[in-house]
């Protein structure tokens, strides 16, 4: 038993270290350090507890100053033929397309096209178009995997939400594209409506 949790243990670190996001690698590690702590007081192995302690010292520390760094939020609107939103999509196809399969960038439909800006660093792209006269219709809404961490989501659907509202939206409807996107938009209160599709009010009234 106290070899399979060494093996359980160990691999915890191993699938951290296949993190791209730095906020899922610092818990994830965190998870194996204290966990191979553990096993090397079972068997007596202090320097192993020792140096594990210290790896869950250092993943506290550095989650610590994640969540109480403050960011300078914003965005960067752009044309549906902009150059850099052309390569940046050329770029990133191959994620994109694990949370949004099939997809394909027509210009006509993101009538509301934004980067979405930390410390002026594109940390995801936006595209969106008006569906109905109050619905925005949400074609894409992408984040680079080293800033997922919500925070995008809560930018735009939250603190952009009076942004929408005086354009006349009142409500926003993104379509399941992957379990993954579902889990997101679950994250951000949407719910699903009977078309199968995820919804959410922002009306401010």
């Amino acid at each position: 038993m106290l070899s399979l949790f060494g093996y359980f243990a160990s691999i915890i670190i191993a699938a951290s270290m296949t993190m791209s996001s730095i906020v899922k690698f610092r818990w994830i590690n965190l998870v194996g350090a204290v966990a191979f702590g553990i096993y090397g007081l079972l068997i007596h192995a202090i320097p192993v507890t020792f140096l594990n302690g210290f790896i869950a010292l250092v993943d506290v520390y550095y989650l610590t100053k994640i969540y109480r760094k403050k960011e300078v939020f914003d965005i960067l609107e752009v044309r549906g033929d902009n150059k850099y939103l052309m390569e940046f999509l050329l770029f990133y196809k191959k994620d994109i397309q694990k949370f949004f399969p099939g997809f394909i960038y027509k210009p006509e439909m993101n009538t509301i096209s934004f980067f979405v800006l930390r410390n002026l660093n594109v940390a995801g792209v936006f595209l969106a178009h008006r569906e109905e006269k109050e619905v925005l219709h949400v074609g894409m809404d992408y984040v680079t995997p080293e800033y997922r961490d919500l925070k995008n989501g809560k930018f735009i659907y939250r603190h952009l939400r009076s942004r929408f509202v005086k354009q006349g939206f009142k409500r926003v409807v993104a379509p399941a594209f992957s379990k993954k996107y579902e889990k997101y938009l679950r994250k951000l209160n949407f719910k699903k409506d009977s078309n199968g599709n995820f919804a959410k009010n922002i009306d401010l009234n």
